[in-house]
């Protein structure tokens, strides 16, 4: 009788066993903490490494953002075009300037008052006629109600242009003051002279008059410059550019007031004495080198004939190459309000071969680099 039982038992304990074997419930339950922990659930919530924002523009130079996250976009023939708060394209300019455009003269440079909107001025750098075949270029500013530009007060006037070396970024630095680069208007010479306009690194109060401390009593904070398009601060406060070299040999310059920085003297690795060299250069290649923004310890800048997205890391000066090929040629980049690099295609600026879509504004997760 207890041999009946126990082989009675024996069977019921395996019958269970063999159910909570074959159950799917069980064996789908059994997985689920492994399968929650895949990026399966994180991945639709994770920031892209990037995102196209905007699209079919026409050469974007420059960008600067609004306090409600919106965009204020330079094309280079002269609109100024608005990116809303969802990302949206307004389909017509809030601005255009009558401005030269030849080469690559034209609308460049954007920046907003540090104290905006309590004080509502935009600023705007662009390339005007001086007169037949001569070009000048100004700095320019305007007051932004929200949907106009309105009241242009000219604040730095006659910078020698060209066709070619317009420089053109303008951005306010972390001592409240507007710095504007300028290239040399296709004449060399000037970058050497300091009272000149052209070759340099301005640097002007919000009103565009000289600062007290310049260290030429006028307009000039440095100087030796060939076409620079690109500045930005570091989280030391210290100032960064990138310059376009002649035919190759470009460079990364730390810029300190009232140095001279060698166009048309030296480059690459000349050097002579009071002329500062660049703290890196791209030799026999290209980079052109236009826009530039500082994050997290590297300085990242648009290749236009380089076409790719650089990073320079500021202490080993260790030089990283990004979306080599796959946006075409990069000219704005800049950090938005969000810790996201935000940088600009110029495909259709004559030189690239533009897809059905450029010229784009693309956002870009520097944490993902």
């Amino acid at each position: 009788m207890w041999k009946i039982l126990l082989i009675i038992l024996a069977l019921v304990v395996l019958a269970i066993s063999l159910t909570y074997y074959k159950s799917p419930s069980k064996k789908t339950d059994s997985l689920t903490p492994r399968e929650t922990v895949v990026p399966a659930t994180t991945s639709s919530t994770k920031v892209p490494k990037m995102k196209e924002i905007a699209q079919n523009l026409e050469v974007p130079w420059a960008l600067a953002f609004l306090p409600d996250g919106s965009i204020l976009v330079t094309e280079r023939k002269g609109n100024i075009r608005l990116v809303d708060k969802d990302g949206k394209l307004q389909p017509q300019p809030i601005a255009t300037i009558s401005v030269k455009q030849t080469g690559e003269s034209g609308l460049h440079g954007i920046a907003l008052h540090p104290k905006y909107p309590q004080q509502p001025y935009v600023y705007i750098y662009y390339t005007y006629s001086a007169g037949g075949d001569n070009s000048l270029n100004r700095v320019s500013r305007f007051v932004f109600d929200g949907t106009a530009l309105t009241e242009e007060k000219i604040i730095v006037d006659q910078i020698p242009g060209a066709v070619f070396h317009d420089g053109g970024r303008i951005k306010f630095g972390p001592d409240g003051y507007l710095y504007i680069t300028t290239g040399d208007a296709l004449n060399p010479s000037l970058a050497q002279n300091t009272n000149s306009p052209a070759g340099k690194i301005l640097r002007v109060t919000d009103e565009g008059q000289a600062v007290g401390s310049n260290p030429f009593n006028n307009l000039a904070y440095s100087y030796g410059h060939r076409n620079p398009q690109g500045i930005a601060w570091d989280n030391q406060g210290r100032l960064w550019e990138t310059e376009h070299g002649q035919t190759a040999t470009d460079e990364v310059n730390l810029i300190e007031m009232g140095k001279n920085y060698g166009w048309p003297e030296i480059r690459g690795d000349q050097s002579r004495t009071e002329m500062e060299r660049s703290k890196l250069h791209s030799g026999s290649q290209t980079w052109a080198p236009a826009g530039l923004a500082f994050y997290n310890g590297s300085l990242f800048f648009g290749g236009l004939r380089g076409q790719a997205l650089f990073q320079l890391d500021t202490n080993t000066l260790e030089l990283k190459t990004h979306f080599k090929g796959e946006f075409g040629r990069i000219r704005e980049v800049i950090l938005g309000p969000d810790n996201m690099l935000y940088v600009t295609t110029s495909n259709r600026d004559g030189r690239g071969n533009p897809s059905s879509n450029d010229d784009r504004i693309i956002r870009i997760d520097p944490k993902q680099l």
